[in-house]
């Protein structure tokens, strides 16, 4: 592997952390927004993204959705330079493959690691070339930048930061427990000129009086001989897309009460992606949003969403043997609303093909049978930014997925003005005879207030206040709100001043 980059580019920073899901992606998007809103132009980078969780470029090209969320705090287009590399777990062992922002193939973690010198020389190419075009670069590792048994193929943490020769900081989450063990821990587990690669910690997700901590800092300091710029307590003002599906692991069986909010489940099938789509649903106020997982009744709910799959044939194998598929249908046979969005359409249609074995073996699975429609998976992947119409009501979102879904009878249910920006009259998804059961393509529609509210007036909640516009404007005030947090709680001169920009 090359060992450091062109001495006169960009400065960077590198945001790794303790373990998984401590907070690095949100510490990376607010210093994008902290130093875009000081006139300085940066970019956010992350070589290695493992996740379901993508979104589409303006270039209809794919990458993670927390670098797209990044690009946004730094006032910039969303590039695939900021993500190169994007791994789509499609079973235990192995993913889809994205190389800027093109599906190449489906590997196994064995083959992966076999290409990890030449995907590495990918990835510092796009660390470059960002360098050359921005003024800073905040580069967000994966998991725990300590693994050690994976360190020697790592791409992403410590390797990345040594050869971007940028300062590290290291986040841990208290919230979890075992905060100095994660600090010291973590130091225990590097070499001397790794450890001294570090410059400091953030203790993030604090609840509770924060001087109560203030000889834990203390101890940190004395222990490590480095410094512990700020405890970050947890916030609740503002609303920030999470990373990974992580946050919704291990759902719990739930009934709704009559008496309560009514409520809509969301299957939480094995292989889920672009679990954000629900996001302005759980934010509606006077609606409930549960992520079910374990076989259960569903005739509390008001309605049943099917989400997006990144092995649609695998998680409709799982949903027949749950048993999943005969509360469903007895759900929908009951006039109880179903919707299936990319993947979970594809599941409530008759048939998905899988003649080349994209997914898996090639076979062919039968669906639920809740739709009129036949789907063949079949290269190469369609990524579009994507408008659409309602009937009279306009919306945008995006499509990410293999294959084509054919109509066998029924309607279509949207109508698609354009895809990445050029006119393209089409048609999208199917809605049955009854209403009752709709599928579509499009993730993001729910960032459309007006969507939101036809759907909750079709299933029967017209009431329910609809959520907050999820546009960029809006979600352009809550960066604004996390960079304040942050600043607020966090020595951030001591931190940019690392950067010697």
């Amino acid at each position: 592997m090359k060992k450091t980059s062109p001495a006169r580019t960009a400065a960077c920073l590198s945001v790794l952390g303790t373990g998984s899901d401590v907070g690095k992606s949100i510490i990376t998007t607010a210093i994008c927004r902290i130093l875009s809103n000081r006139g300085i132009s940066v970019a956010p980078f992350k070589a290695q993204n493992m996740s379901n969780n993508s979104g589409v470029t303006p270039e209809g090209l794919e990458m993670g959705r927390a670098q797209i969320v990044q690009a946004e705090a730094a006032r910039i287009p969303p590039h695939v330079d900021m993500n190169p590399i994007l791994l789509k777990p499609t079973s235990e062992i192995g993913a889809q493959f994205v190389l800027l922002g093109q599906a190449v193939a489906n590997r196994t973690a064995r083959e992966y690691h076999a290409q990890k010198d030449a995907l590495f020389q990918e990835a510092t190419a796009a660390l470059d070339r960002l360098r050359k075009k921005y003024d800073a670069v905040i580069m967000e590792g994966a998991g725990s930048c300590a693994e050690v048994n994976l360190m020697p193929n790592d791409i992403v943490n410590l390797s990345m930061a040594e050869y971007a020769r940028a300062p590290v900081l290291l986040v841990a989450d208290i919230h979890r427990g075992g905060v100095f063990g994660q600090i010291v821990g973590t130091l225990a587990c590097l070499p001397p000129h790794l450890q001294d690669l570090i410059m400091g910690f953030l203790i993030n997700r604090f609840r509770g009086d924060i001087s109560l901590f203030g000889e834990g800092s203390q101890w940190i300091e004395k222990k490590t001989g480095k410094p512990v710029f700020g405890v970050l307590p947890w916030y609740t003002h503002f609303s920030i897309e999470a990373e990974d599906s992580v946050v919704i692991e291990n759902p719990k069986p739930v009934t709704p009460t009559p008496d309560a909010f009514p409520a809509v489940a969301v299957i939480r099938i094995p292989h889920i992606s672009n679990f954000t789509d629900f996001d302005p649903l759980i934010e509606a106020q006077g609606l409930k949003v549960h992520f079910v997982e374990k076989i259960q009744d569903l005739d509390a709910f008001s309605a049943v969403i099917l989400p997006g799959s990144k092995n649609t044939r695998f998680d409709l194998e799982w949903l027949h043997h749950r048993g999943w598929t005969e509360k469903i249908k007895s759900f929908s046979k009951k006039k109880g609303h179903v919707l299936g969005i990319c993947g979970g359409y594809q599941m409530l249609g008759q048939r998905v093909h899988d003649p080349e074995g994209l997914e898996g073996k090639p076979g062919t699975t039968k669906g639920l049978g809740l739709l009129p429609v036949e789907t063949i998976l079949k290269a190469p992947k369609t990524t579009t930014l994507t408008r659409f119409r309602w009937d009279n009501l306009e919306g945008t979102g995006y499509e990410i997925h293999m294959g084509r879904t054919d109509l066998l009878e029924g309607s279509p249910l949207f109508h698609v003005i354009e895809r990445n920006g050029r006119p393209n009259p089409d048609e999208d998804g199917c809605i049955t005879a009854d209403t009752g059961v709709m599928g579509t393509y499009v993730h993001g529609l729910f960032d459309t207030p007006g969507i939101t509210r036809r759907w909750l007036g079709h299933i029967g909640l017209g009431h329910v206040a609809v959520p907050k516009d999820h546009s960029l404007a809006a979600r352009d005030h809550d960066y604004d709100l996390l960079a304040a947090h942050l600043e607020k709680h966090i020595d951030v001169e001591q931190v940019l001043a690392r950067l010697h920009l």
